[in-house]
């Protein structure tokens, strides 16, 4: 049994509406002036770029931008985006602007900055030995946490499966979360990432407890811990009684502000307890699915949380606390039923499918699912309940 936990964090965070005027100062403290901007063609088109870069200019900084950034990345675009980089011109920092896969590809660039080699060099945990270039993360969506983990996830276009990187040194050097970038976020990608945050909160407060996590060495993903249950659990809140309202009014400032803040505490809470098994089974489903990685994890949730509710009984009915669920005189099975129903019905309210059959997965592919999914050991080994692919096959057909 283990008797510690360590607890990493961002060196800084800046939140706020109208935050992005810090930049400038941000920028001075790191005694940084010739910068590399990666962001995507949306976040472009919407006029966010133009609008960061112009600040940027009239600061007086030199700036090169590379706005060709994609969902998901696969490897070859961090390869191209690197190279791209180190074709221009000395880099002092590096800012990722836009969702979850801009501000990954900006790690994946910022490791490679400082250390050199190919992306695969760095697969799995702790293959990073030393700081990676300075990184300032902005995200325009209130979803992956990105600006405050230690993980990007690229694609492995040569094994059709979504691969992580995962270290602490991959944690930007400042988080800067300005509510106001997020207001022109579509419906579908605002409900896609929200239930990924929604996600994240719920499996890092649903890990295994850290004194039996069974790992040799140092390990990333630690399991729970007083610290990220706290965060997760005020996450979970954030997010469950803001999600419709930021999808259905995207400019509602105050629910877009309780999402980017929910999205941060669950950043904060997974990048330390983990993810298990709705993330698992999400990294096969994403290679053969072309659904979004929120969408996919927002899925499988429910049917995980009843998964390991019979090991999480008590946590299942502090979430339904949070949930403002009344169900205190149901006994503890009902009670995880009712939690996972309230999830599937959130699902449905903001458009998001709740069965693997209509992403596109097909039904003799869930065995090959269920063997890909256990060969995560950083994220089985962290879920409450030990999956066999017997009951993962179970589970996947519930879902189907």
């Amino acid at each position: 049994m283990k008797n510690y936990w360590d607890f990493y964090l961002t060196e800084r965070i800046v939140f706020g509406n109208g935050s992005i005027m810090r930049l400038d100062a941000v920028l001075k403290r790191l005694k940084a002036q010739n910068l590399l901007l990666i962001t995507d063609q949306g976040i472009t088109k919407s006029g966010l770029t133009t609008k960061v870069a112009g600040l940027l200019q009239d600061w007086g900084y030199q700036l090169i931008v590379y706005d060709q950034a994609v969902p998901e990345p696969p490897v070859e675009k961090a390869v191209e985006c690197y190279e791209f980089a180190k074709a221009q011109m000395k880099i002092d920092a590096i800012i990722g602007l836009g969702g979850g896969s801009s501000i990954d590809l900006a790690k994946i660039v910022a490791l490679l900055l400082a250390q050199g080699g190919h992306p695969r060099d760095y697969f799995g945990e702790n293959a990073i030995d030393h700081p990676i270039a300075p990184l300032i993360a902005i995200p325009t969506t209130a979803g992956t946490g990105s600006e405050v983990t230690s993980v990007a996830v690229v694609t492995d276009t040569e094994n059709n499966i979504k691969v992580g990187i995962s270290n602490n040194y991959l944690r930007p050097s400042v988080a800067l979360l300005d509510p106001e970038l997020t207001l022109e976020l579509p419906p579908y990608v605002s409900a896609c990432s929200g239930i990924d945050a929604l996600s994240h909160a719920i499996e890092a407060y649903m890990a295994k407890d850290f004194k039996y996590i069974q790992a040799e060495g140092e390990i990333l993903f630690q399991g729970s811990n007083p610290i990220s249950d706290t965060f997760a659990l005020q996450a979970i809140e954030l997010l469950y009684h803001n999600l419709v309202t930021a999808v259905q009014q995207g400019t509602n400032l105050e629910a877009r502000s309780n999402m980017l803040l929910g999205s941060l505490f669950a950043g904060i809470a997974f990048s330390n307890a983990g993810t298990a098994l709705a993330h698992a089974l999400a990294y096969p489903i994403g290679g053969a699915a072309k659904s979004p990685h929120g969408e996919i994890t927002g899925l499988l949730l429910p049917y995980v949380m009843m998964f390991n509710a019979e090991v999480q009984g008590k946590k299942m009915s502090l979430i339904a606390e949070a949930f403002h669920l009344n169900c205190s005189q149901l006994e503890s099975r009902q009670q995880s039923l009712l939690v996972a129903d309230k999830v599937l019905e959130l699902l449905k309210s903001i458009g998001l499918p709740t069965k693997l059959s209509s992403i596109g997965v097909k039904n003799e592919s869930l065995p090959g699912i269920a063997e890909k999914a256990l060969q995560i050991d950083r994220l089985i080994r962290n879920n409450p309940r030990v999956p066999t692919k017997e009951g993962l096959i179970a589970l996947l057909e519930d879902a189907y």
